[in-house]
């Protein structure tokens, strides 16, 4: 006896028991034989041909508009089936790559990773949040034998594994430079070299690096075309932009960039993000400048990492608790 003609015997007493009797045993056969069904992968249009044979054997009698009407939902369960299966595809394909994701946005995690440096007169704190699982923002600390902090902030304008990578690369770069070359012009120019030789000519990446030396309680600092930072005055409480001049990094290899200097009084802050904090969004629109200060200003009085939390908490609060970008923030505040 052939597979086909067992299940059709076991499905006709199902269907003749239940018939008979209207019982939950009967009822509770049928589920049993649908599970055996998914298990030896019996198709949706193969049950109906099954269940008409045995309709057929078990009342001969039935009108044949009845059977007819069995031959379209047959052929309607044959495209049905088709597309079941292809779905069925799709959703083992679609868990291959959210496992996949996942396992890339924990090595991104690891392979970025960086320590917020202590140092004595300065407070740094810094948040980063993805909007979805990758992040094209990424922001990175080197502290210098001289005591000397450099950070650096990016951006790539593109999402997902390929900008994770990418991020890597950088990161990489950044952590294989002599310790001579480590102000923001120098860093930026060596970076550019390596983007332009390495990445995809359709990635561009904004970034912007700073020193800064509690030496002299100097910040210097450059920018390859990312978003301007700002500087806060502790005596007159007054923000103003770090403007700073340059092209995308991977634009043209040879590029320059100018060097800023800015000078660090008590109380001052510098505070560096991405276009995420700048370019939040809710459902009216990008914030002004002025809310996205004003709520900086109303924090300003607490330390680093605290400013930085409350206002992710605030522009968070904003979007509904659903970030439409990368958000990245960076405080630093001078206190003795």
């Amino acid at each position: 006896m052939s597979f086909r003609d067992t299940m059709l015997d076991e499905y006709k007493e199902i269907l003749k028991t239940y018939i008979n009797d209207q019982t939950e045993q009967a009822l509770y056969m049928s589920q049993k034989f649908s599970r055996k069904s998914i298990e030896y992968k019996i198709s949706p249009e193969e049950m109906i041909s099954l269940h008409k044979t045995s309709i057929m054997e078990l009342a001969p009698d039935l009108p044949e508009s009845l059977l007819l009407s069995l031959d379209i939902l047959l052929e309607v369960m044959m495209s049905y089936g088709l597309a079941y299966r292809e779905h069925q595809s799709l959703r083992t394909i679609q868990r291959e790559l959210i496992n996949e994701i996942e396992v890339a946005a924990n090595m991104q995690q690891t392979l970025l990773g960086t320590q917020i440096p202590h140092i004595s007169s300065v407070d740094i704190g810094a948040i980063s949040v993805p909007a979805k699982q990758m992040s094209g923002d990424y922001y990175h600390f080197v502290s210098h034998e001289n005591g000397a902090v450099s950070v650096a902030i990016a951006d790539i304008i593109g999402k997902g594994i390929p900008a994770a990578l990418c991020m890597s690369m950088i990161k990489y770069s950044m952590d294989s430079m002599p310790e001579n070359s480590h102000t923001p012009g120098d860093v930026l120019e060596r970076l550019n070299r390596v983007v332009e030789q390495n990445v995809d000519p359709t990635m561009f990446i904004t970034m912007f690096s700073g020193l800064y030396n509690p030496g002299n309680h100097t910040f210097y600092y450059s920018s390859a075309g990312h978003e301007p930072g700002f500087y806060y005055n502790g005596e007159t409480g007054a923000f103003e932009e770090l403007k700073a001049k340059g092209l995308l990094l991977g634009v043209d290899k040879k590029a320059k960039y100018r060097e800023y200097e800015r000078k660090v009084e008590v109380g001052d802050a510098i505070l560096l993000m991405s276009d995420g904090v700048t370019e939040c969004r809710t459902k009216d629109g990008f914030i002004e400048i002025d809310t996205l200060v004003g709520y900086i200003e109303k924090y300003i009085h607490l330390g680093a990492q605290d400013i930085a939390d409350k206002v992710y908490k605030e522009l968070e609060f904003l979007q509904d608790f659903q970030l439409r970008d990368d958000f990245t923030l960076i405080i630093i505040k001078r206190t003795a």
